[in-house]
């Protein structure tokens, strides 16, 4: 394994020192640059560029990162990116839709794979995103590589339910993630049903998407 991840994976400037910043540093070969706080991008690297920041920390990131190097950022946030993006002239920014948790800095990621998706939901798109995926591979985690439009829909579904636990959460304080998962999924149920109008097509995508999210909680 150490021979083939000598081989295969790229080395990568890394913006963020995070939990998962951290651990992609920890799946390469010892060659990546960690850039923290303040600090700028080189020039004269030329991997990928992974961004694993805030997203409200993306404007600090283009200002540290030489223009000529934009088209190597690689992002792994959540959310609708394009019209930052598009805004920014990124029209074809490597995006990588993240389905794996590290749930305390320096731990191990646990890759999101349920039974609905055995095959795994982290996906990624552009430029980057064979060098992604296979440093994620070498690391034990799935990764798919997606066309555009292909990866758009994953990141549309991903971005719906983010919000729909987070708005039922909004209505019960003090509720996390999990526990809307657990205690709270009647309403997840309802508000699915009601904008679809098949109840066994709700039940069926609630319980696929509850599995996917709760698994990163």
């Amino acid at each position: 394994m150490a021979a083939a991840a000598e081989k295969s994976v790229i080395p990568a400037v890394i913006i963020g020192a995070g939990r998962v910043g951290q651990a992609l540093q920890k799946m390469g070969t010892g060659e990546d640059v960690l850039v923290k706080r303040g600090e700028k991008v080189q020039e004269i690297f030329s991997g990928p560029i992974f961004v694993c920041t805030r997203n409200d920390d993306m404007d600090a990131v283009l200002d540290v990162t030489p223009r000529s190097r934009w088209d190597d950022l690689v992002f792994f946030q959540n959310g609708m990116l394009e019209p930052w993006l598009e805004s920014k002239g990124l029209f074809a920014a490597t995006q990588v839709l993240v389905y794996f948790a590290v749930a305390k800095l320096g731990e191990t990621p646990v890759d999101g794979k349920t039974d609905t998706n055995p095959e795994g939901l982290t996906a990624a798109s552009g430029k980057w995103s064979s060098e992604i995926a296979t440093r994620l591979h070498l690391a034990g985690l799935s990764c798919k590589v997606l066309d555009k439009v292909n990866f758009d829909k994953s990141m549309l579904e991903k971005l719906i339910w983010i919000s729909a636990f987070m708005l039922v959460g909004a209505r019960h304080p003090g509720a996390t993630v999990g526990i809307v998962e657990k205690d709270y999924r009647n309403e997840l149920d309802y508000g699915h049903q009601k904008k679809h109008g098949d109840p066994f097509h709700s039940s069926r995508d609630v319980s696929k998407l509850s599995n996917e999210y709760a698994i990163l909680t």
